[in-house]
């Protein structure tokens, strides 16, 4: 199936489950408890698209190859490095506009994903933050604060360790240590991830009575106009990334505890793909760390309660 079929597909399905919800509540508040009031209502599309979702793709010529990204909001920068599989269309679209409200939000693409380069040799997390730091450097960040989301968050520890003069604050979210102590991620989640069913691989993001926000999330990340993913070849590469960094078999990932910066690491108490006690795990390396986790939520934590979570990232980078 091509990206435009994938999106589509997502957003059918998404909706889908929202009309039958509306329907259902209506039925049953004709003759019980429950009212339509109280029952989801399918969404309706914007009739233009604004924020981020109007940001075109720009490409940054590095010395490490091209990265596709997109920026928004004036302010201190703001760097987001998203997870395994997914693309910048994976941020939901209020979450980096209410960002951009006080930052310079810059979102791109990890090696070999939409219109950034490939790195040459077997992916490791240390090559992806090397291109990332070439990425900074191409568009003049200045130490910018860094939002690493589950592997996006490997990336900024190495990013830290290995480029120190080009980071900020980091926010370290759903994400692991590199020192071979993790727990693992549990196989069964992370096979559903990766279901062709939508629905399915959603649901390994929210726990299970957090429907509504699961959908929500779903239906804003396909407004992107041809949202799309990594391919698998890339998702297998980046597999073996997370497999070495998690077993301690990267030097950076064993040297965190060199990062001098505030970090903040974060994640959903209820996470299915990365147990909650790694976040107590990870702040243990860390020489400057608070852990916050969020209850009756999961490895999307971050959008479950965005304007909650987006105004503890404000305060944290400043």
């Amino acid at each position: 199936m091509g990206i435009r079929g994938r999106t589509q597909g997502l957003r059918r399905a998404v909706v889908a489950v929202l009309v039958s919800a509306a329907a259902l509540g209506a039925a049953v508040g004709a003759g019980g408890p429950a009212t339509a009031a109280s029952a989801p209502a399918a969404p309706t599309a914007p009739s233009a698209p604004a924020g981020i979702l109007a940001a075109p793709t720009q490409v940054a010529h590095t010395r490490l190859g091209d990265v596709g990204y997109r920026e928004e909001g004036q302010g201190s920068p703001l760097l987001l490095i998203t997870g395994r599989g997914a693309s910048m269309d994976d941020w939901a679209p209020g979450f980096v506009d209410a960002l951009a409200a006080r930052h310079r939000v810059v979102v791109f693409d990890n090696a070999g994903v939409g219109l950034t380069s490939p790195l040459p040799g077997p992916l490791t997390v240390p090559g992806m933050a090397d291109q990332t730091a070439a990425f900074i450097a191409a568009l003049h960040l200045h130490r910018p604060a860094v939002l690493g989301w589950s592997m996006g968050g490997m990336i900024a520890q190495a990013l830290a360790v290995r480029h120190p003069d080009r980071t900020g604050p980091l926010v370290l979210a759903a994400s692991q240590s590199g020192t071979g102590s993790a727990l693992p991620i549990p196989a069964a989640a992370a096979a559903a991830l990766d279901s062709p069913d939508p629905l399915e691989a959603l649901s390994v993001l929210f726990p299970a009575d957090q429907r509504q926000a699961m959908l929500a999330y779903g239906y804003a990340v396909s407004q992107y106009p041809g949202f799309y993913h990594a391919s698998t070849a890339v998702k297998s590469a980046q597999d073996s990334a997370i497999a070495r960094w998690m077993a301690g078999q990267d030097p950076s990932g064993r040297r965190v505890d060199r990062i001098r910066v505030p970090v903040l690491v974060a994640d959903g108490a209820e996470d299915a793909l990365d147990p909650s006690a790694n976040a107590a795990d990870l702040a243990a390396h860390l020489r400057r760390a608070r852990v916050l986790l969020e209850p009756d939520a999961g490895h999307a934590f971050l959008f479950q309660d965005a304007p909650q979570f987006t105004a503890t990232v404000d305060r944290f980078v400043g």
